[in-house]
């Protein structure tokens, strides 16, 4: 299907949806090409880069351009046909008058859910789990140095320095923080400490902070975690705090060292799901691949999270009318609303954030497309929950959580609520990966792959050699598999250990 001539023969347009009058450049076209469309030749009248939109219709301003089959902007100046869609003559209509979320939740019917008993090829395969204290089970071993504020942020990398195989975790955040911001500091820390892939954990504070690095020790000691801490200010300083820390670390490394995976089913299983660095591609092919993959998932009795909230808008009517429940459909709506409010009340327009100047690049011209291609990663299944940043879900099945656009905070959020493991879509290229979670980085076209092969896990781009989504989703599944047996993924091998916590409000 690829192609670097519109006038080879071979050479197709890629329209998504019959009721499209946009598609999908399969190569780097030139003005004055003749490509093809369903047998039908196009002349294209500008470049075109690869995976961006060429008009197959007349398209009057104003009028909606269709992608998906759903609207995805409007034209802001006519369109040709054959003309490139950019963001010089579409834009987003998300800016105009919208309906309330009382209107939206006329979208939900119960009747039309979809049912997880509906997916085929359930994963019967057993996975390997370390079971711990509180009934979860990890696919890693970790020895975790976690700081509590970013005053201990260098005492904590020493004490990891001097532990082979310890991960540490340092941040911006545990000072000074009131209210809510301040709790939602402490329930992502508190998350890490807690996970199912962390062994054992050693607090590292320094003693004054916000953050009260004794009670969450207490917290977790009580509820049958291996842990301990280390207070600079108590310790006499940082230079004693890192050979006393080094002691600590190595007491609870003895305690986790020896310990054996068992078997543990998927049923088991958290998995978070993001996209970074998007393009055209993303929403064609690695996010529905991710989306079949998690549906596979959420059959087997596992649990799948739909993150980054900002990047529903445009779509998220599409998410509540799969909601479980009235209630669940109503949340999802809120959200959307509450970013979007909080954006307005700073003045701020939502473009050039979202979609970023690189999504644009890659062909990506507004919210709504972004958003359309970015909810694939949550498949068909129906949505049972919706939790707050860093809650973990209360049920199993496809669960939505509210967090940012950005991959980094967004990803801490979803580990801190519990996933073991995180499917990372990527059309652009990026190396992002957590601290203990591994990160499986799937490409969404096979020239990204390739010229970032350190940096990629999964080659999602064969679904545009002609290859099913079915057996692509099975081949992903089957890496899922392996990697929670053992196999390390390509942000593990790199030392990518990123960790950012989303504020609310006021920092002082």
């Amino acid at each position: 299907m690829m192609a670097t001539d519109g006038n080879t023969p071979g050479a197709s347009l890629i329209r998504i949806d019959p009721r499209d009058n946009v598609a999908i450049a399969p190569a780097f076209l030139r003005a004055g090409d003749t490509i093809a469309l369903q047998g039908k030749p196009i002349l294209v009248t500008n470049d075109v880069p690869f995976g961006h939109k060429v008009a197959v219709l007349d398209i009057a301003e104003g009028e909606a351009i269709l992608k998906y089959g759903a609207p995805i902007g409007v034209a802001s100046t006519p369109i040709q046909l054959g003309n490139l869609v950019g963001v010089h003559n579409m834009r987003s209509r998300r800016f105009q008058a919208e309906a309330s979320t009382q209107d939206q939740l006329s979208v939900y019917d119960a009747a039309a859910q979809p049912s997880t008993s509906e997916h085929e090829n359930v994963p019967q395969s057993m996975l390997l789990g370390y079971r711990r204290c509180d009934g979860r089970a990890g696919i890693r071993n970790h020895l975790l140095i976690l700081s509590t504020v970013a005053c201990a942020n260098s005492v904590t990398e020493r004490i990891a320095g001097e532990i082979p195989g310890a991960v540490a975790i340092t941040h911006s955040c545990g000072c000074p923080q009131v209210g809510a911001d301040l709790q939602q500091t402490i329930r992502i820390l508190d998350g890490h400490a807690r996970h199912p892939n962390v062994g054992a954990v050693l607090l590292v504070g320094l003693g004054c902070e916000s953050v009260p690095t004794h009670e969450l020790t207490e917290s977790l000691l009580a509820d049958g975690f291996r842990a301990a801490n280390i207070v600079i200010q108590e310790c006499g300083g940082a230079a004693v705090s890192v050979r006393d820390g080094v002691h600590l670390a190595e007491s609870l490394y003895e305690q986790i060292v020896d310990l054996a995976p068992e078997p543990i089913p998927f049923s088991d299983l958290v998995v978070a799901t993001e996209c970074g660095g998007s393009d055209a591609w993303s929403g064609i092919t690695a996010n529905p691949v991710i989306g079949a993959a998690c549906d596979l998932i959420v059959n087997a009795g596992g649990t799948t999270l739909l993150s980054e909230v900002p990047e529903f808008i445009g779509a998220e009517h599409l998410l509540a009318a799969r909601a479980t429940s009235p209630d669940v459909a109503r949340a999802i709506l809120d959200a959307v609303q509450r970013r979007e409010a909080d954006a307005a009340q700073y003045s701020i327009d939502f473009r050039g954030g979202q979609p970023t100047p690189g999504n644009i690049a890659g062909g990506l011209t507004t919210i709504e497309e972004k958003s359309m291609g970015a909810i694939a990663k949550g498949g068909s299944s129906t949505v049972r929950e919706f939790v707050p940043y860093g809650v973990p879900p209360s049920c199993h099945g496809l669960v939505i959580m509210d967090t940012p656009g950005s991959d980094i905070h967004s990803v801490t959020g979803m580990v801190a609520g519990g996933a073991q493991l995180v499917l990372f879509s990527t059309g652009r290229g990026t190396p992002t990966g957590s601290p203990i979670a591994p990160v499986i980085k799937v490409a969404s076209n096979s020239t990204v792959f390739s010229s970032l092969e350190a940096d990629m896990d999964f080659d999602a781009g064969a679904l545009l050699e002609s290859q099913s989504i079915e057996s692509i989703s099975n081949r992903l599944l089957e890496l899922v598999t392996e990697v929670c047996l053992g196999r390390t993924t390509a942000s593990e091998r790199l030392g990518a250990r990123d960790f950012a916590i989303e504020t609310l409000g006021l920092r002082l």
